[in-house]
């Protein structure tokens, strides 16, 4: 009839003690009301009031566990009736047998027997109906908790797999660049080697679903810069303009690095000259927002569309936040650009 939370708790036994002591005090009045005699009103509703909370608790033993299906509503009938009878008449025989000299009293019994089944076959029914009701509420709320228990492992499902994705994609572009400066520059590869040792022991370990500040967040994208311009040298120029209040704002991480990649890629890759990209963050109302610009050849076909870093990143943001407009995207005449807006959280 109850929460199996509730159940557990002393809320439950004190429902159960009040709803005795409504229906003993009922009893006794209703006794009174037809000419009982005190002491045998108070005997009566006594055995009455515990035999009538057996019988609740037997009723809610029965649908915690079981909850009948539609065929078989008749049980909801059937049940109470049953056990309303089995109460009134072991009460008849237990009040009868204390007193049985009382010839009044016993025709009394006999005569209210089917009024005192009526009360009692009432108020197991209505017992019974709020048990069912109960029931299948818990069962909706237990299924929805599984659905939502499921749809949040899918969500950590998806989210290691975009980290599985994420950092081969990283690891690959910087292996063929270690590759390609092994016999020109070794010492240069070297070098690379250590740094991308040194970045990746640092965020292997890190949670997608974690939340760090932004200057943390700003000191590992030094360390990816690092191992950018051992591959391109002079080449890469990175402006950041951070606003002091947007430092201490928090992003989930590891989640800057791929738009940084993504411009340094598009911005780089066909190109021989300089190039330089620029990163802001500043805070508006609720929001941390991050722009990142890069310049980027329109006619170059190889280099449009959104690319992996900027696809995978849609999503993880649709897993965190269930939003799709947190991620937009620009071009105006040779620049490219990428806003990005992290809500705070409260």
């Amino acid at each position: 009839m109850f929460s199996r939370a509730f159940r557990s708790s002393k809320n439950y036994y004190w429902i159960i003690q009040g709803a005795g002591l409504v229906w003993l005090l009922g009893t006794f009045l209703i006794l009174r009301y037809y000419g009982i005699e005190t002491f045998q009103a108070s005997i009566d509703a006594g055995i009455f009031t515990l035999l009538f909370v057996g019988m609740v608790t037997v009723l809610d033993r029965i649908f915690t566990f079981y909850n009948p299906k539609s065929g078989n509503m008749v049980l909801l009938l059937i049940l109470p009736l049953v056990l309303s009878v089995f109460v009134v008449f072991i009460h008849r025989v237990l009040s009868g047998f204390a007193f049985s000299e009382d010839l009044e009293y016993l025709d009394f019994l006999k005569q209210h027997f089917y009024l005192r089944l009526a009360i009692l076959a009432l108020a197991a029914l209505m017992i019974t109906l709020l048990a069912v009701v109960v029931s299948r509420l818990e069962q909706q709320e237990e299924t929805k908790n599984r659905e939502l228990h499921m749809m949040e492992l899918s969500k950590e499902a998806e989210l290691s797999q975009l980290r599985q994705q994420l950092q081969p994609h990283f690891l690959f572009n910087s292996l063929n660049s270690i590759s390609a400066l092994v016999m020109s520059q070794p010492e240069r590869a070297r070098e690379m080697v250590i740094m991308l040792s040194d970045f990746l022991r640092g965020t292997i370990r890190k949670d997608l679903k974690a939340w760090t500040s932004l200057k943390e967040e700003l000191e590992y994208l030094q360390m990816y810069l690092e191992i950018e311009r051992v591959r391109f040298g002079h080449r890469l120029e990175v402006l950041f303009e951070i606003s002091p209040e947007s430092e201490e704002l928090k992003i989930p991480q590891l989640l800057i690095q791929p738009l940084l990649e993504n411009a340094i890629k598009h911005g780089l890759y066909g190109v021989t000259g300089k190039v330089q990209i620029h990163l802001s963050a500043k805070k508006e109302q609720h929001y941390l927002v991050v722009q990142i610009d890069n310049p980027f050849d329109p006619e170059n076909p190889s280099q449009k569309g959104t690319g992996f870093g900027l696809s995978s990143l849609r999503r993880r943001l649709y897993l965190l936040f269930g939003r799709n407009d947190l991620l937009s995207t620009q071009e105006a005449g040779t620049n490219f650009s990428v806003n990005l807006k992290i809500p705070q959280p409260k």
